[in-house]
Protein backbone atom coordinates (compact mmCIF):
# COMPACT_ATOMS: atom_id res chain seq x y z
CA UNK A 1 0.00 0.00 0.00
CA UNK A 2 2.80 2.38 0.92
CA UNK A 3 4.59 1.59 -2.35
CA UNK A 4 1.48 2.52 -4.36
CA UNK A 5 1.08 5.74 -2.42
CA UNK A 6 4.67 6.68 -3.22
CA UNK A 7 4.06 6.05 -6.91
CA UNK A 8 0.90 8.17 -6.88
CA UNK A 9 2.78 10.95 -5.06
CA UNK A 10 5.54 10.88 -7.68
CA UNK A 11 3.00 11.02 -10.51
CA UNK A 12 1.31 14.04 -8.94
CA UNK A 13 4.64 15.74 -8.31
CA UNK A 14 5.73 15.30 -11.92
CA UNK A 15 2.36 16.50 -13.21
CA UNK A 16 2.52 19.67 -11.09
CA UNK A 17 6.13 20.50 -11.94
CA UNK A 18 6.03 20.01 -15.70
CA UNK A 19 2.38 21.08 -15.88
CA UNK A 20 3.37 24.50 -14.56
CA UNK A 21 6.12 24.72 -17.15
CA UNK A 22 3.58 23.78 -19.83
CA UNK A 23 1.22 26.47 -18.53
CA UNK A 24 3.92 29.12 -18.91
CA UNK A 25 4.85 27.99 -22.41
CA UNK A 26 1.20 27.77 -23.46
CA UNK A 27 0.39 31.24 -22.13
CA UNK A 28 3.38 32.66 -24.00
CA UNK A 29 2.45 31.00 -27.29
CA UNK A 30 -1.26 31.79 -26.93
CA UNK A 31 -0.54 35.46 -26.26
CA UNK A 32 1.49 35.98 -29.42
CA UNK A 33 0.16 38.11 -32.26
CA UNK A 34 -1.64 40.91 -30.40
CA UNK A 35 -1.75 44.45 -31.81
CA UNK A 36 -0.97 47.32 -29.43
CA UNK A 37 -3.54 50.14 -29.26
CA UNK A 38 -2.81 53.47 -30.91
CA UNK A 39 -2.22 56.41 -28.63
CA UNK A 40 -5.18 58.35 -30.02
CA UNK A 41 -7.49 55.37 -29.51
CA UNK A 42 -6.30 54.89 -25.93
CA UNK A 43 -6.74 58.58 -25.16
CA UNK A 44 -10.28 58.54 -26.55
CA UNK A 45 -11.20 55.54 -24.41
CA UNK A 46 -9.76 57.17 -21.31
CA UNK A 47 -11.79 60.33 -21.98
CA UNK A 48 -14.96 58.29 -22.42
CA UNK A 49 -14.51 56.24 -19.26
CA UNK A 50 -13.19 59.02 -17.02
CA UNK A 51 -14.58 62.25 -18.53
CA UNK A 52 -14.17 64.29 -15.34
CA UNK A 53 -10.55 63.34 -14.71
CA UNK A 54 -7.54 65.13 -16.16
CA UNK A 55 -4.30 63.11 -16.37
CA UNK A 56 -1.18 64.93 -15.37
CA UNK A 57 1.07 62.46 -17.17
CA UNK A 58 0.74 59.94 -20.00
CA UNK A 59 2.80 57.63 -22.16
CA UNK A 60 2.96 56.80 -25.78
CA UNK A 61 2.58 53.13 -26.69
CA UNK A 62 5.43 51.43 -24.86
CA UNK A 63 6.69 47.87 -25.00
CA UNK A 64 7.34 46.89 -21.42
CA UNK A 65 9.03 44.05 -19.62
CA UNK A 66 8.49 41.78 -16.65
CA UNK A 67 11.20 40.69 -14.23
CA UNK A 68 13.83 42.18 -16.49
CA UNK A 69 12.69 40.23 -19.58
CA UNK A 70 11.79 42.47 -22.51
CA UNK A 71 8.65 41.62 -24.46
CA UNK A 72 8.39 41.43 -28.21
CA UNK A 73 6.11 43.93 -29.93
CA UNK A 74 3.32 41.38 -30.34
CA UNK A 75 3.58 39.67 -26.93
CA UNK A 76 0.53 39.87 -24.71
CA UNK A 77 1.15 42.50 -22.05
CA UNK A 78 3.71 44.45 -24.04
CA UNK A 79 2.13 47.33 -25.96
CA UNK A 80 0.13 49.57 -23.65
CA UNK A 81 -0.66 53.20 -22.88
CA UNK A 82 -0.81 54.47 -19.32
CA UNK A 83 -2.41 57.58 -17.83
CA UNK A 84 -1.64 58.85 -14.32
CA UNK A 85 -4.22 61.02 -12.57
CA UNK A 86 -2.87 62.16 -9.22
CA UNK A 87 -0.10 61.71 -6.72
CA UNK A 88 -2.62 60.04 -4.39
CA UNK A 89 -5.30 57.45 -4.99
CA UNK A 90 -8.71 58.87 -5.98
CA UNK A 91 -11.37 56.28 -5.20
CA UNK A 92 -14.05 58.38 -6.94
CA UNK A 93 -12.54 57.28 -10.25
CA UNK A 94 -13.46 53.66 -9.55
CA UNK A 95 -17.17 54.41 -9.41
CA UNK A 96 -16.93 56.61 -12.53
CA UNK A 97 -15.22 53.89 -14.54
CA UNK A 98 -17.61 51.17 -13.36
CA UNK A 99 -20.67 53.26 -14.23
CA UNK A 100 -19.40 54.44 -17.63
CA UNK A 101 -18.04 51.01 -18.62
CA UNK A 102 -21.44 49.43 -17.90
CA UNK A 103 -23.25 52.07 -19.97
CA UNK A 104 -20.85 51.76 -22.91
CA UNK A 105 -21.06 47.98 -23.17
CA UNK A 106 -17.71 46.95 -21.73
CA UNK A 107 -17.58 43.26 -20.76
CA UNK A 108 -15.84 41.06 -18.18
CA UNK A 109 -15.92 43.86 -15.60
CA UNK A 110 -14.07 42.70 -12.49
CA UNK A 111 -12.34 44.24 -9.50
CA UNK A 112 -8.62 44.88 -9.25
CA UNK A 113 -7.20 44.83 -5.69
CA UNK A 114 -5.56 48.10 -4.72
CA UNK A 115 -4.77 50.57 -1.94
CA UNK A 116 -6.79 52.25 -0.43
CA UNK A 117 -9.60 50.96 -2.65
CA UNK A 118 -10.12 48.49 -5.48
CA UNK A 119 -9.96 49.41 -9.14
CA UNK A 120 -11.66 47.82 -12.15
CA UNK A 121 -10.74 45.95 -15.31
CA UNK A 122 -12.94 45.61 -18.39
CA UNK A 123 -12.65 44.38 -22.00
CA UNK A 124 -14.17 45.42 -25.32
CA UNK A 125 -13.22 45.36 -29.01
CA UNK A 126 -9.95 43.52 -28.39
CA UNK A 127 -8.76 45.99 -25.74
CA UNK A 128 -8.64 45.91 -21.97
CA UNK A 129 -8.67 48.90 -19.62
CA UNK A 130 -7.41 48.64 -16.06
CA UNK A 131 -7.86 51.28 -13.38
CA UNK A 132 -5.57 50.62 -10.43
CA UNK A 133 -4.92 52.50 -7.20
CA UNK A 134 -1.75 52.50 -5.17
CA UNK A 135 0.02 54.65 -2.64
CA UNK A 136 1.60 56.64 -5.47
CA UNK A 137 -1.70 57.48 -7.20
CA UNK A 138 -4.29 56.25 -9.66
CA UNK A 139 -3.46 54.94 -13.13
CA UNK A 140 -5.46 53.81 -16.15
CA UNK A 141 -3.83 51.35 -18.54
CA UNK A 142 -5.12 50.55 -22.03
CA UNK A 143 -3.65 47.35 -23.46
CA UNK A 144 -4.56 44.56 -25.93
CA UNK A 145 -6.90 41.88 -24.64
CA UNK A 146 -5.92 38.22 -24.73
CA UNK A 147 -6.52 36.58 -28.14
CA UNK A 148 -9.29 34.03 -28.56
CA UNK A 149 -6.74 31.21 -28.68
CA UNK A 150 -5.10 32.26 -25.41
CA UNK A 151 -7.18 30.21 -22.98
CA UNK A 152 -7.29 27.10 -25.16
CA UNK A 153 -3.53 27.19 -25.78
CA UNK A 154 -2.78 27.75 -22.10
CA UNK A 155 -4.97 24.82 -21.05
CA UNK A 156 -3.47 22.61 -23.77
CA UNK A 157 0.08 23.46 -22.70
CA UNK A 158 -0.80 22.74 -19.08
CA UNK A 159 -2.31 19.33 -19.89
CA UNK A 160 0.57 18.32 -22.15
CA UNK A 161 3.12 19.34 -19.54
CA UNK A 162 1.24 17.49 -16.80
CA UNK A 163 1.02 14.35 -18.95
CA UNK A 164 4.74 14.51 -19.75
CA UNK A 165 5.60 15.00 -16.08
CA UNK A 166 3.42 12.12 -14.95
CA UNK A 167 4.90 9.83 -17.63
CA UNK A 168 8.46 10.79 -16.69
CA UNK A 169 7.99 10.22 -12.98
CA UNK A 170 6.10 6.98 -13.62
CA UNK A 171 9.08 5.74 -15.62
CA UNK A 172 11.39 6.76 -12.78
CA UNK A 173 9.22 4.97 -10.22
CA UNK A 174 9.76 1.68 -12.06
CA UNK A 175 13.54 1.93 -11.91
CA UNK A 176 15.60 0.40 -9.16
CA UNK A 177 16.83 2.60 -6.32
CA UNK A 178 18.53 5.03 -6.17
CA UNK A 179 17.59 6.19 -9.68
CA UNK A 180 14.06 7.47 -8.86
CA UNK A 181 15.21 9.40 -5.81
CA UNK A 182 18.20 11.00 -7.50
CA UNK A 183 16.62 12.02 -10.80
CA UNK A 184 13.38 13.05 -9.08
CA UNK A 185 15.36 15.23 -6.69
CA UNK A 186 17.34 16.82 -9.53
CA UNK A 187 14.19 17.62 -11.52
CA UNK A 188 12.31 18.90 -8.49
CA UNK A 189 15.12 21.17 -7.31
CA UNK A 190 15.69 22.52 -10.81
CA UNK A 191 12.03 23.42 -11.35
CA UNK A 192 10.71 24.15 -7.86
CA UNK A 193 11.77 27.84 -7.61
CA UNK A 194 10.16 28.71 -10.94
CA UNK A 195 7.03 26.68 -10.14
CA UNK A 196 6.63 28.35 -6.74
CA UNK A 197 7.00 31.86 -8.16
CA UNK A 198 4.66 31.06 -11.07
CA UNK A 199 1.88 29.99 -8.73
CA UNK A 200 2.51 33.00 -6.50
CA UNK A 201 1.93 35.30 -9.49
CA UNK A 202 -1.11 33.30 -10.57
CA UNK A 203 -2.56 33.63 -7.10
CA UNK A 204 -2.24 37.42 -7.21
CA UNK A 205 -3.05 38.23 -10.84
CA UNK A 206 -4.43 35.01 -12.36
CA UNK A 207 -3.44 35.15 -16.04
CA UNK A 208 -3.84 38.91 -16.45
CA UNK A 209 -0.09 39.30 -16.05
CA UNK A 210 2.29 37.14 -18.12
CA UNK A 211 3.97 34.44 -16.05
CA UNK A 212 6.35 33.01 -18.65
CA UNK A 213 9.05 35.70 -18.11
CA UNK A 214 9.74 34.11 -14.72
CA UNK A 215 11.65 31.27 -16.39
CA UNK A 216 14.11 33.29 -18.51
CA UNK A 217 14.54 35.66 -15.55
CA UNK A 218 15.46 32.74 -13.29
CA UNK A 219 17.66 31.03 -15.88
CA UNK A 220 20.92 32.74 -14.76
CA UNK A 221 20.24 31.43 -11.28
CA UNK A 222 18.80 28.01 -12.08
CA UNK A 223 21.31 26.91 -14.73
CA UNK A 224 24.31 26.92 -12.33
CA UNK A 225 22.14 25.12 -9.78
CA UNK A 226 21.23 22.46 -12.35
CA UNK A 227 24.88 22.02 -13.33
CA UNK A 228 25.99 21.52 -9.73
CA UNK A 229 23.26 18.99 -9.04
CA UNK A 230 23.92 17.22 -12.34
CA UNK A 231 27.59 16.83 -11.46
CA UNK A 232 26.65 15.38 -8.08
CA UNK A 233 24.11 13.06 -9.72
CA UNK A 234 26.64 11.80 -12.27
CA UNK A 235 28.97 11.03 -9.39
CA UNK A 236 26.36 9.06 -7.47
CA UNK A 237 24.36 7.26 -10.18
CA UNK A 238 27.13 4.86 -11.33
CA UNK A 239 27.49 3.66 -7.76
CA UNK A 240 24.32 1.55 -7.80
CA UNK A 241 23.67 -1.06 -5.21
CA UNK A 242 25.39 -4.41 -5.88
CA UNK A 243 23.17 -7.29 -4.85
CA UNK A 244 24.96 -10.29 -3.31
CA UNK A 245 24.20 -13.95 -3.96
CA UNK A 246 22.90 -15.57 -0.71
CA UNK A 247 23.58 -19.11 -2.02
CA UNK A 248 27.34 -18.72 -2.02
CA UNK A 249 29.03 -20.49 0.84
CA UNK A 250 32.78 -20.66 0.04
CA UNK A 251 35.20 -18.61 2.09
CA UNK A 252 36.45 -16.73 -0.96
CA UNK A 253 32.97 -15.87 -2.04
CA UNK A 254 32.02 -14.88 1.48
CA UNK A 255 34.93 -12.45 1.62
CA UNK A 256 33.85 -10.98 -1.71
CA UNK A 257 30.27 -10.79 -0.47
CA UNK A 258 31.44 -9.03 2.67
CA UNK A 259 33.17 -6.45 0.53
CA UNK A 260 30.06 -5.95 -1.57
CA UNK A 261 27.86 -5.44 1.45
CA UNK A 262 29.66 -2.16 2.05
CA UNK A 263 28.36 -0.77 -1.23
CA UNK A 264 24.75 -0.19 -0.13
CA UNK A 265 25.84 1.83 2.88
CA UNK A 266 28.25 3.90 0.78
CA UNK A 267 25.57 4.43 -1.83
CA UNK A 268 23.07 5.44 0.85
CA UNK A 269 25.54 7.97 2.23
CA UNK A 270 26.09 9.49 -1.19
CA UNK A 271 22.36 9.65 -1.81
CA UNK A 272 21.94 11.41 1.51
CA UNK A 273 24.60 13.91 0.45
CA UNK A 274 22.75 14.62 -2.80
CA UNK A 275 19.44 15.11 -1.01
CA UNK A 276 21.08 17.33 1.62
CA UNK A 277 22.74 19.49 -1.04
CA UNK A 278 19.43 19.77 -2.87
CA UNK A 279 17.56 20.72 0.31
CA UNK A 280 20.11 23.45 1.02
CA UNK A 281 20.37 24.85 -2.49
CA UNK A 282 16.64 24.98 -3.20
CA UNK A 283 15.63 27.45 -0.46
CA UNK A 284 18.86 29.34 -1.04
CA UNK A 285 18.06 29.77 -4.72
CA UNK A 286 14.49 30.78 -3.92
CA UNK A 287 15.63 33.27 -1.28
CA UNK A 288 18.02 34.89 -3.76
CA UNK A 289 15.45 34.84 -6.55
CA UNK A 290 12.63 36.52 -4.62
CA UNK A 291 14.33 39.91 -3.96
CA UNK A 292 16.00 39.78 -7.36
CA UNK A 293 12.70 39.31 -9.17
CA UNK A 294 10.99 41.88 -6.95
CA UNK A 295 13.52 44.53 -7.95
CA UNK A 296 13.34 43.60 -11.62
CA UNK A 297 9.54 43.44 -11.56
CA UNK A 298 9.11 47.12 -10.77
CA UNK A 299 7.15 48.79 -13.58
CA UNK A 300 9.19 50.68 -16.13
CA UNK A 301 7.57 54.05 -15.75
CA UNK A 302 8.48 56.11 -18.75
CA UNK A 303 9.91 59.62 -18.63
CA UNK A 304 7.27 62.31 -18.07
CA UNK A 305 7.60 63.49 -21.63
CA UNK A 306 5.47 64.11 -23.49
CA UNK A 307 3.13 65.57 -20.88
CA UNK A 308 -0.27 65.57 -22.56
CA UNK A 309 -2.95 67.40 -20.55
CA UNK A 310 -6.54 66.68 -21.38
CA UNK A 311 -7.85 69.20 -23.93
CA UNK A 312 -10.41 71.58 -22.44
CA UNK A 313 -12.92 70.92 -25.18
CA UNK A 314 -12.79 67.16 -24.65
CA UNK A 315 -15.50 67.08 -21.99
CA UNK A 316 -18.53 69.16 -21.20
CA UNK A 317 -17.67 69.45 -17.53
CA UNK A 318 -14.32 71.08 -18.26
CA UNK A 319 -15.51 73.22 -21.16
CA UNK A 320 -17.57 75.35 -18.83
CA UNK A 321 -14.45 76.22 -16.85
CA UNK A 322 -12.65 79.13 -18.44
CA UNK A 323 -9.95 79.32 -15.81
CA UNK A 324 -6.54 79.61 -17.50
CA UNK A 325 -5.06 77.16 -15.02
CA UNK A 326 -7.26 74.28 -16.25
CA UNK A 327 -5.14 73.66 -19.34
CA UNK A 328 -1.70 74.28 -17.94
CA UNK A 329 0.60 71.28 -18.25
CA UNK A 330 1.31 69.59 -14.97
CA UNK A 331 -1.87 70.82 -13.29
CA UNK A 332 -3.16 68.22 -10.86
CA UNK A 333 -6.52 66.57 -11.56
CA UNK A 334 -8.04 68.00 -8.38
CA UNK A 335 -7.32 71.52 -9.60
CA UNK A 336 -8.66 70.82 -13.06
CA UNK A 337 -11.93 69.13 -12.15
CA UNK A 338 -15.14 71.10 -11.83
CA UNK A 339 -17.75 70.11 -9.22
Amino acid sequence: MGHRLRRVAMLLLGAVLLGTVGLSVGSWYGGRGVTPPSYDRARTLAAELLPDAVPYDSDRVVHGSRWGVSFAADDLGSGQVGFWYDDRADCVLSEQLRRNATKQGWQSLRRVPGIPCDGWRAERDGLTVTLAHSASGSSLTVAPAAPDKFLATTVTGTLLGAAAGAALFRLLARRRPPVPLLIGTLVMVGLLPGVALTWAVLDMNRLTEPVWPIWPALAPLLVPLWLVLLAVGVYVLPERQNRTDPATGSSGMSAEAGTKTLEPSRNGTRIAVVVAVACVLTPLATAVALPLLFLRAQPDRAAPEPVVPWPIEATASITSNTSPTASQPGTSPSASRVG
